[in-house]
């Protein structure tokens, strides 16, 4: 008996994977030269950012654009990209971490904005950056029930918020190293969006069948990421993060590999994008061929819950039929979904 973390899906299929990716960069030299004071106070060497984290830069909205404009517009080619109609859809929900106000959901701007039929659910679903993984799964997991035939996942991040109170906090007076640590993975972050159509397989063969996942939870570990509202900003321990989300990965492989699936020679790993150590340590924990890791974060940033499905989407030209990919989702909290996709 396979335990509730193990579903696997019987007739559902990622119909289309599209992404908006913003038009301004914003360069890690940039936040170098914002905190050149405290770096040279702290004697703290120029470029940490990309020394240590492996990013030269990323992507902002700016003035003219914002999160929701972008989930909006990368839906919008999902759609057309599956050949779908809006009101085929009977379920949407709103993956991403950003949103600027609490009430209403964020989902109920982009469900108006698109047009969707008032018979579509729309909700939004946040489990920090695993959340666009989370909710391919449950979306699939109504389609296999027949509660739905269609459904569309989305996600817009912009945390130039977060950079901004960053920035702040790091330009005091009595500013520390442990300061810096705490801020480092904020700066890492990058602005983006994300679109996903997923239909039934039956009716859509040229699909790419979505098999299954293995998730895992780790929620002892809760406190080592805490994200506030844009005042409040946001605290890392990212050695933390960093050592106990590749355990919970590794623990999550094994089990998979317990229960049946196995998933030592796939096509591609699309992991989640955050930095150099932390996808050295992925090649490293279950023995993937690095070659077969396409990395976006040095020039897109982490992009929280749109950074994997970003990447998927910026690598789906290059597939074929029949090859086998593994979405690697990490999130803080901690979670994790291994989520396998037969293209």
């Amino acid at each position: 008996m396979t335990a509730n973390s193990d579903i696997r899906h019987s007739d559902v299929a990622l119909l289309s994977i599209e992404h908006e990716i913003p038009s301004e960069v914003v360069t890690s030299t940039y936040f170098d030269e914002k905190l050149s004071k405290t770096y040279q106070r702290l004697k703290l060497p120029k470029g940490l950012l990309e020394r240590l984290a492996g990013i030269s830069e990323r992507r902002s909205w700016g003035a003219q654009m914002t999160f929701e404009d972008g989930a909006v517009s990368a839906a919008q080619k999902a759609l057309d990209a599956a050949g779908i109609s809006s009101e085929r859809i009977g379920l949407m929900i709103n993956a991403s971490v950003t949103r600027d106000h609490f009430e209403p959901a964020v989902a109920v701007g982009i469900h108006d904005r698109l047009g969707l039929p008032a018979h579509a659910l729309e909700f939004d679903m946040t489990n920090a950056c695993l959340g666009f993984v989370n909710a391919m799964t449950v979306a699939a997991t109504m389609i296999d029930a027949h509660a739905i035939d269609y459904a569309l996942v989305v996600a817009g991040e912009d945390p130039s918020p977060w950079h901004e109170t960053a920035l702040r906090i790091l330009d005091k007076p009595e500013t520390t190293r442990e300061d810096v640590l705490a801020q480092f993975a904020t700066l890492t972050l990058g602005s983006g969006a994300a679109a996903a159509v997923l239909g039934r397989h039956s009716l859509h063969p040229q699909g790419h069948r979505l098999v299954g996942s293995v998730s895992r939870a780790g929620t002892q570990h809760r406190h080592l990421c805490i994200g506030g509202n844009a005042a409040e900003g946001m605290n890392t321990d990212a050695a933390g993060l960093l050592k106990h989300g590749l355990e919970l990965v590794a623990q999550t492989w094994e089990e998979a590999h317990r229960h049946g699936w196995d998933w030592t020679d796939m096509d591609s790993y699309v992991t989640h994008q955050i930095s150099n150590a932390h996808t050295n340590a992925i090649i490293e924990a279950v023995g993937i061929d690095s070659a077969k890791i396409p990395m976006t974060f040095p020039y897109w940033g982490n992009v929280a819950a749109a950074a994997l499905p970003m990447t998927l989407a910026q690598e789906a030209p290059t597939y074929r039929a029949g090859d086998r990919i593994l979405c690697m989702g990490v999130g803080s909290g901690l979670n994790t979904s291994l989520m396998e996709i037969n293209w």
